[in-house]
């Protein structure tokens, strides 16, 4: 059975899509797109929290974006391959959800997991359209399908966008979905060790970039992303 939705982002780690593209998914759902979250691994080797922890988390932070679904692959943290094996996995989800528009990691990022599941999206989105690789879902043989792009958020890396979306009425929320991975980012009350990303500086500098990206488009925030392609229009009206 093919449940289509219009969106379908994806993420090496619980989180990684709240950060990167939290605003847009809130964006796309209020314009009443469906809209679907697939993380790659648990995040099993973070330093702070746990697997069950950031399983609730990541159903919290899926409640305040309102997506249709979110499911996790189960692959290994740490040690996401551009594989057959990998590949396969994500085409039969592709194919299942048929979505128009795929968002992904960055193309290049300080975690070696971002890239890596970068170029595993853009692999599988391309081979899924392919008609002589068989997937099947539940016994019956599924239909080649490609996205017509894919979009990669901007992470750690100040990297230079080919557009940003505004998300300027969806900036609280993001953030509230961003901070409902508590064991994760900053807390006062945790006894958990410190890392890059457990301070307050670091909480304030995604509201610092996009209010930065906003700032070159003349609202108060936006996110940033990177097209796998160029980017065309039908109208000088369609851009800000």
């Amino acid at each position: 059975m093919i449940t289509k939705i219009d969106i379908l982002a994806i993420g090496a780690h619980p989180d990684d899509i709240e950060l990167g593209c939290g605003g847009t998914i809130l964006n796309q759902v209020h314009r009443g797109k469906k809209v679907g979250l697939i993380d790659l691994t648990a995040g099993e080797l973070g330093t702070r929290g746990s697997v069950d922890k950031r399983k609730q988390e990541s159903n919290k932070a899926s409640k305040i974006l309102g997506v249709d679904f979110r499911l996790n692959l189960g692959m290994k943290d740490g040690f996401i391959k551009n594989d057959e094996k990998s590949q396969i996995e994500i085409i039969r989800h592709i194919r299942k959800y048929q979505p128009e528009i795929i968002i992904c990691n960055a193309p290049d990022d300080r975690h070696i997991d971002h890239a890596e599941a970068s170029k595993l999206v853009v692999s599988s989105s391309f081979l899924s359209g392919l008609v002589k690789i068989k997937t099947k879902l539940d016994n019956n043989n599924q239909k080649p399908w490609r996205p017509k792009n894919i979009y990669h958020y901007i992470q750690w890396k100040n990297l230079e966008p080919t557009f940003v979306v505004d998300i300027s009425q969806h900036i609280v929320n993001k953030m509230e979905a961003v901070s409902s991975y508590d064991s994760q980012f900053y807390n006062p009350d945790s006894k958990e060790p410190e890392t890059v990303i457990s301070s307050k500086k670091f909480l304030d500098s995604i509201t610092a970039r996009s209010a930065d990206f906003g700032r070159l488009i003349g609202v108060e925030h936006a996110e940033g992303f990177i097209s796998n392609k160029l980017v065309g229009v039908k109208s000088l009206n369609d851009l800000l």
